[in-house]
């Protein structure tokens, strides 16, 4: 029986939410849509990737300014209430970034069950569930105990990326440098759009934020050490991957470092495939923490949704909200395609990223001290990118 409006329990420190951070940045999005980004963006995809990178910093550290002065597991339902003082419109945005939450995890979970295929015979529709009711039950068992099997799912996906791009740059080149065709700039931006799915996770770090020991100042630097690490991570992925793999080949492939992998080491490329399946793990794991803890947030303050602010008073953890969010993301997988999944996931979040720097803008008007702070031309160059990439993301469609 789960006790109404008991706390959550504070277990995390920096290194375990920093790992959460990356592993749920990464997710399986790097693996999966490298392809389709080359599609677009050619043999430009590391300029793809990196312009997404760009859109993606300021609203990363709107949000690490945001967690030190709101640090609740309501997240982006809190920042809006406290900036702009619309409860509807904080509840409104909240549900949208848990829906969100479930198409990308629902996308990610698809994914990762496509690399499944490359070395076991198994039905999608029945792994689709059976991975996600696992997932479930893990994130129910207890949030450290998820962010520790997260953490270690975080450090093989890391080695898998490190060993595809070893493999992409010992590869003979399919390129050449000297000599690269004229960049197609409208190609590069809906490649950059689509890039841009795979920096989300950040904003789902906040959500821990009751979770977290000294969060006020844990939280900051978790969010910006986990973007700047991941985005390194990034350029050299699909630098290694546009070397070693011609553009048509990875655009045309479910697998798209099982390629580079193969360029490189030569084998068949299932232990990537494996790891790419940790990736996903990790992806869709903390898509369900995330989803639950924002939904325990808003239980809070709404009425309407206070059965979700209750916790299992043996395993700390918002069992109901966990399992809801859960079926759900099963249920999107089984119904939708990956590249459906993650166009919707980034619009609806480059809609929200949009309201949450408008909300730091008021709240550093009104109240310019906090914990942790950025330059107030920060926000606005958030919400300007993220308005230019949700135009950039349906005119590239």
């Amino acid at each position: 029986m789960e006790q109404a409006g008991a706390e959550l329990q504070r277990d995390i420190g920096l290194p375990l939410l920093t790992l959460y951070g990356i592993g749920i940045i990464i997710g399986a999005g790097i693996y999966i849509l490298i392809g389709t980004v080359a599609e677009r963006a050619g043999v430009y995809a590391p300029l793809a990737f990196v312009l997404a990178g760009i859109v993606a910093l300021p609203t990363a550290l709107s949000y690490a300014e945001l967690s030190s002065r709101v640090p609740e597991a309501g997240g982006v339902a809190a920042y809006i209430e406290k900036g702009m003082g619309l409860h509807r419109l904080s509840l409104l945005v909240g549900l949208f970034l848990v829906v969100s939450g479930i198409f990308s995890g629902a996308a990610v979970l698809r994914g990762g069950v496509g690399y499944l295929a490359a070395f076991m015979d198994v039905s999608e529709p029945l792994a689709i569930i059976g991975v996600g009711a696992l997932l479930m039950a893990v994130a129910v068992v207890g949030v450290f105990e998820s962010l520790l099997v997260a953490g270690i799912f975080t450090l093989i996906e890391v080695a898998g990326l490190a060993l595809v791009i070893w493999a992409g740059f010992s590869a003979p080149a399919v390129i050449d440098i000297a000599h690269l065709p004229p960049p197609f700039w409208p190609g590069i931006g809906a490649g950059a759009a689509l890039a841009f799915f795979a920096y989300l996770g950040f904003e789902d770090m906040v959500n821990l934020a009751e979770e977290t020991r000294s969060a006020r100042r844990t939280m900051p630097l978790a969010i910006v050490l986990a973007v700047v690490l991941t985005s390194v991570l990034y350029l050299l992925v699909a630098a290694a991957a546009v070397r070693a793999v011609p553009v048509g080949a990875l655009a045309g492939s479910g697998k798209p470092l099982v390629l580079v992998w193969q360029a490189g080491f030569g084998h068949d490329g299932r232990a990537l495939a494996l790891i790419a399946v940790f990736s996903a793990l990790n992806g869709v794991l903390a898509q369900i923490i995330m989803g639950s803890r924002l939904l325990y947030g808003m239980g809070r303050h709404s009425r309407a949704l206070a059965v979700f602010h209750r916790v299992s008073p043996r395993l700390r953890t918002p069992v109901f909200a966990i399992l809801l969010v859960g079926v759900a993301l099963i249920a999107a997988a089984l119904a939708h395609d990956v590249a459906g999944l993650a166009k919707l996931a980034t619009s609806v979040l480059l809609v929200i990223f949009t309201v949450v720097n408008i909300s730091l803008i008021r709240m550093k008007w009104h109240q310019p001290e906090a914990p942790f702070r950025v330059p107030v031309f920060v926000p606005w160059l958030g919400a300007l990118f993220s308005l230019a990439a949700l135009v950039a993301s349906w005119g590239g469609a």
